[in-house]
Parts: structure tokens; sequence; C-alpha cells
């Protein structure tokens, strides 16, 4: 998959991240962390062909946040133009220019899913690259089962083997820890449901809204130098009002 220059620290030695076609991600984080907007970010920066569950965002919250991110305008600017009707033509034409769609269909369902796909395949004649689901507590009756759960990674992982496609999986880690800073990411133990099992690649996520401050762990890296307790993370600065993510400058430390 593409690369892009602002994770350059995660590519880089010691961790040599890679994120491959076929294979399973997972991004976690504790509520409040900005896990889809990193994932938005992500899928939409690689510029690949992507299909988008969110059952976690409205129709309206989802499309905002990727017309920001595309044009680097804020959310409020986006709505506002969705609201008057004035400037609106240059988030639509943003959109129809990314090859991004999106499903809001709550709770996540199989058949629902597969349909999905089926037409995605019928208009494009091609799988996506990349799948989203935002996030795996969304799928239908996996609000907190474990087995449940487990099932959804094990189709998930293979779904990634039959399309070739990379899918990203967003899910939640534990807000019951004593003592842990909202700004730090949550450990690999930390994971709802020990649900780090299954994915190839985990990468831990926080979010400091003081400072802006975006840190990214390697909890699980297949074959790869991993960071399992989340003690090395890289940092990025974040723009969640334009879903942006930058590469950290040393020199704005301390603003």
């Amino acid at each position: 998959m593409p690369r892009l220059p602002e994770l350059a620290e995660l590519y880089d030695d010691p961790w040599r991240f890679r994120l491959r076609q076929g294979m399973l991600l997972m991004i976690a984080g504790r509520s409040g962390s900005g896990k889809s907007l990193f994932a938005m970010w992500l899928a939409a920066m690689m510029k690949s062909r992507t299909l988008y569950f969110s059952a976690d965002m409205s129709r309206d919250d989802a499309t905002s946040r990727l017309a920001a991110c595309i044009t680097g305008d804020t959310i409020e600017q986006v709505q506002t133009a969705r609201d008057t009707g004035e400037g609106m033509e240059k988030y639509l034409d943003a959109l129809a220019a990314t090859p991004f769609e999106f499903s809001f269909q709550s709770p996540m369902t199989w058949p629902s899913i597969e349909r999905h796909i089926e037409a995605y395949v019928e208009l494009h004649d091609a799988y996506p690259d990349v799948f989203v689901f935002d996030n795996l507590m969304d799928f239908e009756d996996a609000e907190a089962e474990y087995s449940v759960q487990m099932e959804v990674m094990s189709r998930l992982t293979e779904l990634a083997r039959t399309t070739g496609a990379t899918i990203i999986v967003l899910h939640h880690a534990t807000d019951k820890v004593h003592g842990a800073p909202l700004w730090v990411p949550p450990s690999r133990d930390q994971v709802k449901n020990g649900m780090s099992e299954k994915p190839e690649r985990v990468l831990s996520v926080a979010l400091d809204e003081t400072s802006g401050k975006y840190r990214v762990a390697i909890t699980k890296n297949r074959g790869g130098k991993q960071d399992p307790g989340a003690v090395r993370p890289i940092t990025l600065w974040s723009d969640p009002e334009r879903v942006r993510f930058y590469r950290w400058e040393p020199a704005k430390e301390g603003v």
C-alpha cells in the first residue's frame, strides 16, 4: 500500500511497519482517542479505493469529515456550506473525485456487508483496495460478546484473503485502567476482550487534546519489531477540525 510521509517513523527502523494488501490491521484506542479520524485520514491520504462501513458516525458527520480531510478546510466550514448552500459545490466536487464510498447501516450485519460489496464490484468491476469497519462493537450482537467478536475477526481475516484488500477494523481499549492518562496509547493487553489476537498489525492510538499531540504505538507487528506495552509511540501533530495529521516537529515542543 502507498506510504505516507507523515508516518515515516513507523516505516523506518526499528519498527519497519508495512501496510500491505490482504492484511488485517486493527486501530485500537480509548473513547475519544480519534480512531475514526485517524482511520479516515489514513485511507483518504493513501488515495486508494475505499469502502468505509460507518456504523459509529452519521452520514452528515462522515461526509463532512471526509470533505474537510480532502480540502484542508474545517469541518465547521463544510457544515456551514451544507446548511447555507453557499460554496457546497467545492466539497461535492472533492468528494466525487475521491475513490471513497460509505455504508451507514447500524448495526453492521454480514448480509448487508455482502450486498454492499456485491454492488461495489458490480459498479467498479473490482474490489476496494481498503475496507474500513468502524467499529468492531457495532457489528450485530458484538457489543460485548467475546465469541461474536472473535467470529467477526475471523470473517474479516477471510475477507482480506479472499479480496486481497487491506482490512482496517477499529476497536475500543478499556477506560478502566487505574492511572492511565488518556493521552497515552493503551497497551496491547488493554484492548477489549483480547481482540488483538487475530490482526497481523495493531496500532494503538491516543489524543492529547491540550497539546494536539497524537501518539501511535505498534503494539503488534507480526514478523517485525513491536511495542506491546505502547511505551515507545511515535508522535504526530493532529488537527481534528481538518481531519489532518502531520509529522511531529521538535520545534513545536511545549506549544
